[in-house]
């Protein structure tokens, strides 16, 4: 679902930053080889999750759901210099994928690939997070909201994506859609739990700010 028309997110993504090369061949890569591939982050988005990267300067970057890391690297553009990026995913067979191009980054050394649920890998990661990407299955986003918050620095930051689900969050909820569900849950405990202030915008498919208080 499209929320802006395709000539208006044309010229949004023409004004804005460029997409670094790197990017570029991970992109199309992930086109030419990859199933599902709109679930790349992709230009625009890449750069928003860049540029909030530099702006906070985390020291430990957590994102749950790696995919083929497009946004892995994009969230590495902010890294302090001694800093780390832990990322965890369930699909082994994207493994390699991803390390061919974190090591092809200036990163490659800082980040840190975990391959498994993520409900069982986060109580074992001993770090505090200053900045957390959540972007896996959305049955599981508020798991990951009530594990993450407590291994935050105050004024740390927690984006979460897909939050407006090509729009089902509007529309009737359908027997046995338990990802809408959840969502619509999730949405409503970001906006009104005390430990965080929330902003939703409307990029790509729904991107919230959570800034833990």
């Amino acid at each position: 679902m499209h929320f802006i028309s395709q000539e208006l997110e044309d010229y949004i993504e023409k004004h804005s930053q460029n997409e670094p090369e790197l990017l570029a061949q991970l992109n199309k890569e992930t086109y030419q080889k990859i199933l599902l591939p709109r679930m790349l982050s992709g230009h625009f988005q890449g750069r928003v999750l860049s540029m909030l990267s530099k702006l906070i300067r985390p020291t430990n970057v957590l994102e749950i759901g790696t995919y083929t890391g497009y946004a892995s690297l994009c969230l590495c553009e902010g890294l302090q210099e001694n800093g780390q990026l832990h990322t965890i995913d369930i699909k082994e067979e994207l493994v390699d994928f991803q390390r061919k191009y974190f090591d092809k980054s200036p990163w490659g050394n800082q980040i840190f690939q975990h391959l498994g649920e993520a409900i069982s890998i986060i109580p074992n990661l001993d770090l505090k997070f200053d900045l957390v990407f959540i972007d896996a299955d959305k049955e599981n986003y508020i798991n990951y909201f009530e594990m993450i918050v407590p291994k935050m620095n105050k004024g740390g930051i927690i984006l979460s994506d897909n939050v407006l689900w090509s729009g089902k969050v509007l529309e009737q909820l359908q027997k046995n859609d338990s990802s809408t569900e959840i969502l619509i849950r999730y949405n409503e405990l970001l906006k009104n739990d005390p430990r965080v202030e929330t902003v939703l915008l409307p990029i790509r498919d729904g991107l919230t700010v959570s800034r833990v208080l």
